[in-house]
């Protein structure tokens, strides 16, 4: 449910407890076919994260597509698959892009595991 409450993506996705950045605003629409968009400023740029979700099985899965506005129609997809363990839970989580984003790949890594990193504290 973290994935899908504009309270908790503030927290670990976005803003200043993750990055230098400014929320402008934050909307989901938290069902299979519903969107979302992230707005964040960025030294005086904003920059306005969107996608739609395709799967949501919870509370084991989310599958959503994930773009900036200003790049479209280029997209990717990202999956987040939840099991539970003994002691917790175990999250994989796997962004899809096209090849011709391959220069973004380490730094996708990087962002994703400060959000990960961040989710884990608040959890």
């Amino acid at each position: 449910d973290a994935w899908l409450d504009t309270f908790m993506i503030g927290r670990f996705m976005f803003g200043p407890e993750v990055r230098d950045e400014e929320i402008v605003s934050l909307k989901t629409d938290a069902k299979k076919g519903g969107s979302f968009s992230y707005v964040v400023r960025r030294q005086d740029t904003e920059i306005d994260h969107i996608g739609e979700y395709t799967e949501v099985e919870r509370p084991l899965r989310l599958v959503f597509t994930w773009a900036i506005k200003q790049d479209l129609p280029d997209n990717s997809r990202v999956v987040i698959d939840i099991i539970p363990t003994p002691t917790g839970t175990e999250l994989t989580l796997t962004h899809e892009m096209p090849s011709e984003w391959e220069h973004f790949i380490e730094g996708s890594k990087t962002s994703w595991m400060k959000m990960l990193t961040a989710l884990d504290k608040i959890l």
